[in-house]
């Protein structure tokens, strides 16, 4: 199966059974799947008048109880980031798949690009956290949704799927885990009674237990800076307390959530970091660096947010550069530039959307990178 419908089984086996969306390619195919197989499973597919209303229908509808999710692309992610910095402000667990395509505006519908991830950690106004993963293949659309869905359970929190219009179109072979082999976390759940619950009152791993609505607990639910009550209250100090919020119960959390993979490793000098489509070109070319007798190495990011700054900092102490390739003119290599600090070369590989990156244009920045060090 294709990427879409690979994320879709996902969703599904992760117990999503709210999908509300606009369609829009090349995130089409996951709405249209949904639309056939939600119903199969006692779910519920809303085709909304726009990605707003979308978000706005996931939000609720977790807030009821059920495990939600949309997908869409570029403009359509622009269109809800509103509601997606409601869902942070209200911390409502959530699934986006955002299905990249190159931008900006319209841009090239059909074709791919990775220019929305700056949009994904900083799209919606104020000071909030998001968890993306970045899948790179039909399989990992299906593994990463399930851990998507997961993550959001666990930090009440939006989670994004940074995949691309490459990785949403490609048909390769998915294996689906039986049912009981695949680890689901749910959303836990108020272990006081409803005169003493407070929806926002964080347990000691910073998050806070979630009733659903219905469940005879008192609920307010509001995108102003508000109490643990879910009070809006106008000050300073219960902003200092809501953001602060947040943010710790994913910052704290981080080492818990980052995961990347490593490849070639141990004795590399030069490291290409990479994510989506584009680690596929990445790691392609570090097997050609290496049939070349070429110390390279490859880490291929597999959550973009957090992103994992402890690790390149000391990284970049012992190797002699670090190589970014992306499909954008240069997003998540700011994040490189500003762990490595200084104490390592930096060097983008990119391109402006339209085409993946190919193998031999990262082969031979490594070459040159390993030539100018030398």
């Amino acid at each position: 199966m294709n990427g879409d419908e690979a994320c879709c089984e996902g969703a599904l086996a992760a117990g999503c059974r709210l999908f509300a969306g606009y369609p829009i390619t090349p995130a089409t195919e996951t709405a249209e799947r949904m639309s056939q197989r939600l119903p199969e499973v006692g779910g519920t597919f809303i085709q909304m008048e726009d990605e707003m209303a979308a978000m706005a229908t996931v939000l609720g509808g977790s807030w009821g109880g059920v495990k939600a999710m949309t997908s869409t692309s570029g403009p359509g992610f622009s269109l809800m980031m509103e509601n997606i910095g409601l869902g942070a402000c209200t911390e409502v667990p959530c699934v986006v798949c955002n299905v990249q395509r190159a931008g900006p505006s319209t841009g090239l519908p059909t074709l791919v690009g990775q220019a929305d991830m700056m949009q994904a950690r900083w799209g919606s106004h104020g000071d909030y956290e998001i968890i993306a993963v970045s899948p790179s293949s039909p399989q990992e659309m299906f593994d990463f949704t399930i851990w998507a869905f997961n993550l959001a359970e666990q930090y009440r929190v939006p989670v994004m799927i940074m995949a691309d219009e490459v990785v949403g179109h490609m048909i390769e072979r998915v294996v689906i885990p039986a049912q009981g082999k695949i680890k689901i976390v749910n959303r836990k759940k108020p272990s006081v009674s409803p005169k003493k619950y407070l929806p926002y009152k964080p347990d000691r791993d910073h998050v806070a237990p979630m009733a659903d609505f219905g469940d005879g607990f008192r609920m307010h639910v509001t995108g102003l800076t508000h109490d643990e009550r879910g009070y809006p209250v106008m000050d300073a100090t219960a902003q200092e307390q809501m953001i602060n919020r947040l943010l710790r119960k994913i910052r704290a959390n981080a080492d818990k959530i980052i995961n990347y993979e490593n490849f070639y490793m141990d004795d590399a000098e030069v490291v290409v970091v990479s994510y989506g489509i584009s680690a596929r070109s990445a790691r392609r070319a570090i097997m050609d660096a290496r049939g070349k007798g070429l110390r390279a190495g490859f880490i291929k990011l597999n959550t973009v947010w957090p992103f994992p700054e402890k690790m390149i900092h000391d990284l970049a102490g012992s190797v002699k550069a670090m190589i970014m390739a992306e499909i954008n003119m240069g997003q998540m290599v700011l994040e490189l530039e500003r762990c490595a600090a200084g104490r390592c070369h930096v060097q983008l590989v990119s391109h402006p959307g339209g085409a993946i990156i190919r193998p031999r244009t990262i082969l031979e920045a490594i070459e040159a990178t390993l030539k100018e060090a030398s």
